[in-house]
């Protein structure tokens, strides 16, 4: 059995020891201190000698965890400028009016969380009042990503500050009639306050990161000066358990970002109890930041606790910190004097000696309420030494109390969470605690009143002086007057109209080509912003690396491997491309940021996200939705699309239902596109709707999704008829007829339309010849570039109807006058085409890869899914059989014949 106390080997031991007795001399020194002094002296030497080598710039391994006490000692705290009573009733007002909010919307049963801003109050105060940057001033201010939970306190600051009345209060998570507010951080709700959505939890810190990280990018393309924006990200101790919330931090630290800081308040609480009962969150969340690489600042105790410091000269208060659990430290805010006495100090002589000196008061004020999170001077220090860092991101642990100043009734109570609403009496004794001037008779028939010192007041003035000083309201959204994007010269759309002749292209080859032609664009080349998840060579998209660069802050410190091909791996401080790894999430991050730059930054920037279809919808829909919230714009591109396209990939990769997906969003555009032609007229409707000159009724702020896929086919011409561009754009039209396309069917011979999206339209095409061939069937071919936009269209429409409005939906005038049944078929389930049955006046069938993908050749798998042309021709004389324009017969027979 191995000794636990024997020293262990060590990675020292395979380097030579050029003295050996020196080496013993201080590890004699060390036993010495150990046996005279104790293990925690010779502990404290040793911390405070790494400390002294750290500040010499002696490279050593920085120590995970330091003690369970401030970073920054009382002694080394800077001043607070400006009016700290002042700032208090300001806060008390914000408490009151966060509170009453809630409360008086109980009544209608919609909600609302009032124990997370009462914790948080003072972290965004001194923040509004010294450090958050607005609009209004030069550059694009700082990037405020709010707690969502903390949504109460925000209106309620908003109040205070003229920006929002009382009706709107009054309207808080009531929307529908037009004047309320949302729950939470809305932009798509509350434009002009919010700019980003962060109560999906987890999304609020990755984007956080990737929003600093494009601030450098845009600088360092010289796109925007962005050195005075600073990125704050308001989180809570348990939205870090989410895998998102700490997924980027060792890209925060690897790139420098010294524009970022983390604020996490740690009371303790997530929402059904304890963040870590058992063990010590902040603690915990150190020794993660610090192993990232990032600057570690905890602000965890308030000013009583000094004199128990000054007391501590054995070290024994900060060891009981240390050993004590979370849910420990929780229970002593609801206990009395002679239990803290008993379970915190009773077991260690020393600290009961030093309870000794201590008054039950003074417990009392320590355990109950004093708390760095809780101090305009403990937080103003970690700020102020956030922003001064340089070289790393800093996050700031604050400590708090959830539910501070609600009353015994709330405070660190493990369902504080879910408490909508205080007393009359609880509202009494809270206006007492806050000093607000407040009478018992403004509680008229039992109602909570809003509080407002008057539009005139000192607090309001010094509140709004504040906010000029620092360049204006915050939080704020701007969306600055900006001149459309010059549409890009029609020679890049124009050349897919031709086709590729005998050249097999697939269309993920033909949306990379057009980029490579739009970033040549000499007005709008440089605004777009490609996104790949480390696939770029399965895309075929390596061939701009060398031409636009990837980007890194770094430049390229290397030579890389193929530097003597023509398509080399280039890295460049200044580069266009962000490739970032294998992170779907990381990328969706970069694809918001980019994506919603006209609004954060006035620079309209062009994103295009090409990944793996079945990784892109499934994996991080949430952030999908955070990207419609936060209305941004851009192409989101699935490669490698279909259920049956990849070959030999199998069920993980085989995506048969991302349109489903993608269909759920408002504000998605999902088109599936057959040929490079109509990915041409798609993108170039795409970037007029989004940055150009956008019709009147249209809503720019959408974005568009696009399948493509990976198999090599022939490219047609575009059909030379009318209407097609509007057909491409709106979702369908007819691509050609059985006599167009050549084919001399029978007199009198039975029709059929045949609807295919995507690369399922060449199996029509090839259905449509053996239909008239061995059949006598004449078909029709349909392209349906987009099911999800006929049916919006169709929705709209029956809208209309509703209010008395003759609309007829686009599918059916598309479709008025074409003979015969229609067949709808795709590499997708068959929800997606049969998205618009119900508004097709023809009789409905449709033929889809419904299932689990499977790995085989791209033949066997259409014949498994019953997709292929010859399943096509099948199940199209099963309809005309129906209708009596068939034999009944044909069915069984063509089902044989082809060894179905």
């Amino acid at each position: 059995m191995t000794d636990p106390n024997a020293i262990q080997p060590s990675e020292l031991d395979q380097l030579p020891d050029r003295d050996p007795e020196e080496t013993a001399e201080w590890q004699a020194s060390l036993d010495a201190v150990t046996k005279a002094a104790g293990p925690h002296r010779a502990a404290y030497l040793m911390r405070r000698t790494l400390e002294r080598a750290e500040g010499a710039g002696i490279a050593l391994p920085k120590l995970l965890e330091t003690d369970y006490v401030n970073s920054i000692p009382t002694a080394a705290e800077p001043a607070v400028p400006g009016d700290e009573a002042m700032e208090q009733r300001i806060t008390a007002w914000n408490r009151w009016n966060a509170a009453a909010m809630v409360t008086r919307g109980s009544k209608y049963g919609v909600g609302g969380h009032i124990a997370t801003f009462a914790s948080a109050a003072w972290l965004y105060e001194t923040g509004f009042n010294h450090f958050f940057k607005g609009k209004e001033a030069d550059g694009s201010g700082d990037q405020l990503y709010i707690q969502g939970h903390a949504s109460p306190g925000i209106y309620a600051r908003a109040f205070l500050d003229g920006r929002l009345n009382e009706e709107q209060l009054d309207n808080f998570r009531r929307e529908a009639g037009g004047n309320g507010l949302p729950s939470y951080p809305h932009p798509r709700r509350l434009p002009w306050l919010w700019e980003f959505p962060t109560v999906s939890m987890g999304l609020g810190p990755l984007s956080a990161i990737y929003q600093a990280r494009f601030n450098r990018y845009l600088a360092n393309r010289n796109i925007k000066d962005t050195s005075a924006s600073h990125v704050w990200a308001f989180l809570g101790d348990g939205e870090m358990d989410e895998p998102e919330s700490t997924a980027a931090l060792a890209l925060a630290a690897r790139e420098e970002l010294d524009n970022l800081t983390f604020v996490i308040n740690c009371n303790l609480q997530r929402l059904d109890g304890p963040v870590r009962a058992n063990f010590k969150i902040v603690q915990e969340l150190e020794a993660q930041f610090r192993g990232a690489g990032w600057n570690v600042v905890k602000t965890l105790w308030g000013t009583a606790w000094d004199e128990l410091f000054q007391l501590d000269t054995t070290g024994a208060l900060v060891r009981r910190l240390r050993q004590v659990p979370d849910a420990q430290i929780q229970t002593y805010q609801t206990r009395d004097a002679a239990y803290i006495r008993q379970d915190f100090f009773g077991g260690d002589p020393a600290l009961v000696e030093m309870a000794k000196l201590l008054s039950d008061d003074k417990i009392l004020e320590c355990f109950h309420l004093s708390r760095g999170g809780h101090e305009a001077r403990k937080v103003y220090a970690a700020y102020k030494a956030a922003v001064e860092h340089k070289g790393a991101p800093t996050v700031i642990l604050a400590q708090t109390v959830k539910g501070h100043t609600l009353g015994e009734g709330f405070a660190s109570k493990n369902a504080n969470h879910q408490m909508k609403k205080l007393s009359v009496d609880e509202f009494k004794n809270m206006r007492d605690l806050l000093e607000l001037p407040i009478k018992d008779s403004d509680f008229t028939d039992g109602v909570v009143p809003y509080g407002h010192p008057g539009a005139d007041s000192p607090e309001v003035r010094y509140l709004q002086e504040r906010r000029a000083a620092l360049g204006g309201p915050a939080p704020a959204r701007r969306v600055h007057p900006v001149a459309p994007l010059p549409a890009p010269a029609d020679k890049a759309f124009a050349s897919f109209d031709k086709g590729s002749g005998s050249q097999n292209v697939a269309t993920t080859m033909a949306f990379v080509r057009l980029v490579k032609d739009l970033v040549r664009d000499k007005e709008t080349g440089k605004r777009w912003v490609p996104i790949v998840p480390d696939e770029a060579r399965t895309f075929g998209m390596e061939s701009l690396f060398p031409s636009l660069g990837i980007y890194s802050p770094k430049g390229q410190t290397y030579e890389p491997v193929d530097r003597d091909q023509l398509m080399y791996y280039k890295e460049a401080k200044n580069g266009q491309i962000l490739n970032e790894g294998i992170t779907e999430a990381g990328s969706m991050a970069d694809f918001i940021a980019a994506s919603t730059s006209y609004a954060t930054h006035g620079e309209a920037m062009i994103p295009f996200y090409i990944f793996y279809s079945m990784f892109g919808w499934q994996r991080t829909a949430d952030q999908m939705w955070q990207l419609g919230d936060q209305l941004g714009r851009g192409f989101l591109v699935g490669a490698t699309a279909g259920r049956t396209t990849l070959t030999g990939e199998g069920l993980q990769h085989a995506d048969g239902h991302s349109p489903v997906i993608a269909a759920t969003n408002p504000a998605a555009l999902s088109y599936d596109p057959a040929f490079a032609y109509e990915v041409a007229v798609i993108v170039k409707d795409g970037l007029r709707r989004m940055y150009g000159e956008a019709a009147p009724d249209e809503d720019q702020n959408v974005f568009y999704y696009l399948t493509v896929y990976n198999e090599p086919l022939p490219q047609p011409a575009k059909p030379s008829v009318d209407g097609v561009d509007e057909g491409i754009v709106k979702g369908l039209y007819r691509f050609n007829t059985a006599e167009s396309a050549g084919i001399t069917p029978p007199a009198n011979a039975p029709r059929i339309q045949l609807l295919g999206s995507g690369t399922a339209i060449h199996w029509a095409l090839k259905a449509q010849a053996l239909l008239s061939e061995e059949w006598g069937v004449a078909a029709d071919v349909w392209s349906a570039t987009s099911w999800s936009e006929l049916r919006r269209d169709a929705l709209e429409a029956d809208e209309a109807l509703l209010r008395g409005e003759e609309r007829v939906p686009f599918v059916r005038q598309a479709l008025q006058g074409a003979d015969g049944p229609v067949l709808a078929v795709s590499d997708y389930m068959r929800q997606v085409p049969d998205q618009i049955a119900q508004w097709v006046e023809q009789d409905w069938s449709s033929l889809g890869a419904d299932g689990f993908g499977l790995s085989d050749t791209r033949e066997a798998a259409r014949r498994h899914f019953g997709v292929d042309a010859e399943s096509i021709v099948v199940a199209a004389l099963a309809q005309l059989a129906k209708r009596g324009e068939v034999k009944a017969a044909s069915v069984k027979e063509a089902r044989e014949k082809y060894g179905l």
